[in-house]
């Protein structure tokens, strides 16, 4: 059974990090793209990383580049997402994300959706950045 559970996220100040953990079971992470989504409320959820299944290339979105970092360890069969100053905008629920295949549905820095094959999500885990 495919299973996607994150954990990590919380209240923190502004200027703050937290690091979100994505704990997978049931696939091989390295043979899939494995996505953060974040999702505000009143809006559409967005695609923020990405890390490849099998090259471990990286990517963000331009709101978070700089400040998130995307990582795995398929041993453990985790991936985190690091996200230093934080701010307010940062706040939403996120969600971690298996993608079919093994390369981010991204176009440099754009999540690209129309090319995205979510296969699996998790519950999501809440982010309250507080100024």
């Amino acid at each position: 059974q495919v299973q996607l559970v994150e954990s990590g996220g919380g209240l923190v100040q502004a200027g703050g990090s937290l690091r979100l953990s994505c704990e997978v079971s049931g696939f091989t992470l390295h043979w899939h793209a494995i996505l953060w989504f974040r999702q505000a409320p009143g809006k559409e959820r967005e695609g923020v990383s990405c890390i490849n299944g099998n090259d471990d290339s990286t990517y963000y979105v331009d709101s978070v580049k700089g400040r998130f970092t995307i990582s795995r360890d398929n041993a453990k069969s985790l991936v985190y997402l690091q996200m230093n100053s934080l701010k307010g905008e940062d706040t939403a629920v996120y969600y971690c994300a298996r993608d079919w295949g093994a390369t981010c549905p991204f176009l440099g820095s754009t999540y690209d959706d129309s090319g995205a094959k979510i296969a699996s999500w998790g519950q999501g885990t809440q982010v309250t950045v507080s100024s």
